[in-house]
């Protein structure tokens, strides 16, 4: 039990560490992607990642964009999976009381923003701009995380967890919204066989496998299956991930955590990273400061900064009151607060919904870029401020809480 504790510990510190250093890359990436698109390199820009490639092994994905983001962040989504499976199995979702408080917050934090979206949007006579609903509920682990490491000890470890339970939480549910919401055409066959191959990685589980290339193989043939079927073939990274075995050896290792550990920095340093840098160039020319104000990228900033705190606040307090969970120890209210206000950070995973949402029209795709970027920096500075100035809970007020029945 020591060496899986150790394992597992091994990883989340890792997690951390990870998370803190590739947020606070990302906020460079997004500022870059930002003077490079309004610059004399626009053009070269645009022609990067939209430019039809000369040759590629798959006739679908013609241009670099295509690639990152339809094959690329697969590597993110599986990285995603395999975090969800390590805490549901042997981490912070898997003791159902533990889990109780992040799962209601995560819940409403994706709920109240949907709303606050569709209430500015709403009455526009632009029906098409509803689509966009899902891209304010997201969090992004990194950005957040990232933001939250440079607090170092101001913030109370029990805040740290239960952010990064939130966004896994989170995470869940934008998985679940992309599948079930923003999926094109069924082509039956593939699907057909995309569930094949997912049915042998999962006997290859049952039966106790642990070559990591025949993971690794059929992974890929699942991807490239559901890339095929009209689903979005990021869910495959996933679905993959879900598996993977998280048995532990004699070491206290497991094939699961080995592909974390080694897949990570990969993803921390530079799959999230390209996709930002690909993503988040929004060409400021014709639009001006009073394009924030259209009803999209208002839309989508007022659910990332106002949805999500509103949300994830009145989740906790009312769990807290109700005796449902209590809230994180040794946080004050004001910590909840801010961290509520960090949530609101979307990035990777807005950006990437905000693609899926409009396909067909480009400028509500710049537009959504816009929202996303205004919403994620209000909720960084925001959220960065509170944190810093917010006490924390005296000891002994939090040694009473503590002894209080629940």
């Amino acid at each position: 039990m020591k060496a899986a504790a150790y394992a597992l510990n091994r990883t989340f510190k890792a997690f951390f560490d990870n998370e803190a250093a590739s947020g606070i890359l990302l906020i460079v990436i997004a500022v870059l992607a930002m003077i490079v698109a309004n610059s004399p390199l626009a053009h070269e820009y645009h022609d990067l990642f939209h430019g039809t490639l000369p040759w590629t092994p798959i006739g679908k994905l013609d241009n670099l964009h295509l690639w990152i983001n339809d094959a690329l962040m697969a590597i993110f989504f599986f990285v995603v999976g395999l975090e969800i499976k390590r805490e549901v199995v042997d981490g912070a979702l898997s003791d159902s009381s533990a889990r109780r408080l992040p799962v209601v917050a995560a819940a409403m934090g994706m709920a109240v923003p949907a709303v606050v979206f569709l209430g500015v949007v709403f009455g526009d006579g632009a029906p098409e701009l509803q689509r966009g609903w899902a891209i304010p509920a997201a969090t992004d682990i990194a950005f957040a995380m990232g933001i939250m490491g440079l607090l170092g000890n101001r913030v109370p470890p029990s805040l740290r967890l239960f952010l990064l339970t939130v966004a896994i939480v989170d995470d869940i549910g934008a998985v679940a919204i992309i599948a079930l919401f923003y999926t094109a055409n069924i082509k039956l066959a593939w699907l057909i066989a995309s569930l094949v191959i997912l049915a042998v990685l999962v006997g290859l589980n049952r039966f106790r496998v642990d070559r990591w290339w025949a993971y690794a193989l059929l992974s890929l043939a699942l991807w490239f299956c559901v890339l095929n079927s009209g689903v979005h073939a990021t869910i495959a990274g996933v679905l993959a991930a879900l598996t993977i075995p998280m048995r532990l050896d004699a070491h206290g290792d497991s094939l699961l955590l080995r592909f974390e550990h080694a897949l990570l920095p990969w993803n921390a340093y530079l799959v999230v990273p390209l996709f930002g840098f690909a993503n988040a160039g929004v060409a400021m020319a014709g639009i001006g400061l009073a394009g924030f104000l259209d009803p999209l990228p208002l839309g989508i900033a007022a659910g990332l900064v106002i949805g999500k705190q509103v949300g994830i606040m009145a989740a906790i307090l009312a769990c807290d009151r109700l005796g449902v969970a209590p809230r994180p120890e040794g946080a004050s209210w004001v910590q909840l607060w801010g961290t509520a206000v960090l949530c609101g950070i979307g990035f990777t995973m807005s950006l990437f919904i905000g693609a899926l949402a409009f396909p067909g029209y480009p400028h509500l795709i710049e537009e959504a870029k816009l929202g996303v970027l205004g919403g994620s920096l209000i909720s960084a500075l925001l959220g960065y401020a509170i944190l810093r100035f917010a006490k924390g809970v005296p000891e002994e007020a939090a040694a009473e809480r503590g002894a209080r029945p629940a």
